[in-house]
């Protein structure tokens, strides 16, 4: 079956956080025509919610090797040392352009750049904007910088990339209103963001539900370090229940991780306690959850806290947390995926004219764990990248017709059903002697008479399905690459 309703488009991006944005900011000043797909709003996305600040070699006592050593040892030297010295070296003259944009970074009274610590960070160097509003400020200045060029659709999900014979050109969507539609586009730039939907307790977008890396392996993408799922030790967790982020920075100003009884839980756990890094701090924190006891972060050493924190403060209290008591009822929860499609810091994939940055993309830069604020640069910084590469190179898509696949499927879990069981089987812990069991349990949710998450005839699978079918495909890829990588390194912790 053909599409009828063909869009012809220059540069297509598929997700609108600050990745996408980054590209689309500066091609659009060039006078190209970008056209930018996003599942809800421009905001529905991670780089919104994100508290922490950026990462960067700026202040006098810096140097951006040392900002490389920190992301080296942070990723325990699974990294890509290339990418890792690309992004960090780029990065203070890439943030000073962003600042020449008119990005307002939070400054001391003489007007100087303040630079907080955070964890695994061997000196000061994150920089933040409205204390803790970083991420939601960097997405409102790149909405700003962007220009006439850029149409942006809203509440269009993103299905299947149009691949044939190694090439890419473009993407099948469904619009808001049911209406299937073809894109047909020079380049095609996948920015979806990561995983972090497939748990039951995390800190991204409602959202972010691996769409991105299930199209890209349904496209023949090569996929990479899909283990590798970093957990934040601090969300506001009160009865089981996650409610948001309780930034890093917290911890980094004074922020001290406590037991019932008022111990010190990282306490000779690592030498760095409680900025140790996420994975150690997550483990320690998943440890005592485990044995049912409740986990607190005390804030007692913090000056003016509801000013240095209003978004944190804003969901304290918006839960009923009385913080005049100092204390916030705190858990892990799944929030960056290192793992997703293989590219260059460029945003090149093995599919011509088919990109990836942000999240759903690997570029290695942060190795088997996130250094933390590493996120938010990296999505400046690649994006400017990517963006010169497809300035400097002309590209027209190939012809070829989309042909709808014949498989559907019959039956498909709860979203919760698929949450307690990555939770269980690939979290924060993964059992070496059990992981065989939620590779059987995907297999029953494969369409019958293809032996993998195979693409999916779209006229009979609605978004609802579609969204579930992404979920499961990119469960099953991170089971198996979990299932292949047998010690324990990083955010992958494997015990018998």
């Amino acid at each position: 079956m053909a599409i009828k309703n063909i869009i012809d488009a220059d540069i297509l991006i598929i997700g609108s956080g600050i990745g996408a944005l980054s590209v689309a900011g500066k091609l659009c000043r060039e006078g190209r025509q970008i056209t930018v797909v996003t599942k809800g709003l421009e905001k529905s996305c991670n780089s919104s919610l994100a508290q922490g600040g950026i990462s960067v070699a700026l202040s006098k006592e810096d140097d951006y090797h040392i900002h490389f050593k920190d992301t080296m040892a942070a990723g325990c030297y699974q990294n890509d040392e290339e990418a890792v010295m690309t992004l960090v070296s780029k990065a203070p003259e890439i943030i000073r352009e962003f600042i020449d944009t008119g990005m307002k970074f939070d400054t001391d009274e003489n007007g100087e750049l303040q630079f907080g610590r955070e964890a695994a960070h061997s000196l000061n160097r994150v920089i933040h904007a409205g204390g803790d509003k970083t991420g939601l400020l960097v997405v409102e200045q790149l909405l700003r910088n962007i220009n006439e060029n850029v149409t942006i659709m809203r509440n269009e999900m993103a299905l299947d990339l149009c691949v044939k014979d190694g090439q890419c050109n473009g993407v099948i969507t469904r619009d808001e209103n049911g209406n299937l539609k073809r894109y047909k586009a020079n380049f095609t730039i996948l920015a979806t963001g990561g995983i972090g939907q497939l748990y039951p307790s995390t800190s991204n977008d409602t959202t972010i539900t691996g769409d991105g890396m299930a199209m890209a392996y349904r496209a023949g993408c090569v996929l990479k370090n899909l283990e590798f799922i970093q957990f934040h030790p601090t969300m506001l967790t009160i009865d089981g229940n996650a409610y948001g982020l309780v930034s890093e920075a917290v911890r980094g100003d004074g922020g001290i991780l406590i037991n019932e009884k008022g111990e010190k839980i990282m306490e000779g756990v690592h030498p760095m306690k409680d900025l140790a890094p996420r994975d150690v701090v997550a483990r320690e924190v998943y440890a005592h959850y485990l044995k049912g006891e409740k986990i607190y972060l005390d804030i007692s050493a913090i000056h003016d806290f509801r000013d240095r924190f209003p978004t944190v403060t804003e969901i304290c209290e918006s839960h009923g947390v009385d913080l005049s008591k100092n204390l916030i009822p705190v858990g892990p929860g799944a929030h960056f995926h290192m793992g997703g499609v293989q590219a260059t810091p460029q945003g090149v994939t093995n599919i011509e004219g088919l990109f990836a940055v942000g999240e759903v993309a690997c570029t290695g830069v942060h190795g088997a764990n996130r250094l933390a604020s590493n996120s938010l640069l990296e999505g400046i910084v690649f994006g400017k990248l990517l963006a010169e590469h497809i300035s400097a190179i002309d590209r027209k898509a190939p012809d070829f017709e989309y042909e709808m696949p014949v498989y559907t499927v019959d039956k498909l879990p709860a979203k919760s059903e698929i949450q307690r069981k990555m939770m269980d089987f690939v979290g924060i812990v993964r059992h070496r002697s059990q992981m065989h069991e939620i590779m059987e349990w995907f297999r029953q949710y494969m369409p019958q008479g293809c032996d993998s998450f195979c693409a999916l005839d779209l006229t009979k699978t609605d978004n609802a399905k579609q969204e579930v079918y992404n979920m499961l495909t990119a469960g099953w890829l991170i089971a198996d690459a979990a299932m292949k990588r047998h010690d324990s390194i990083g955010a992958h912790y494997v015990v018998e």
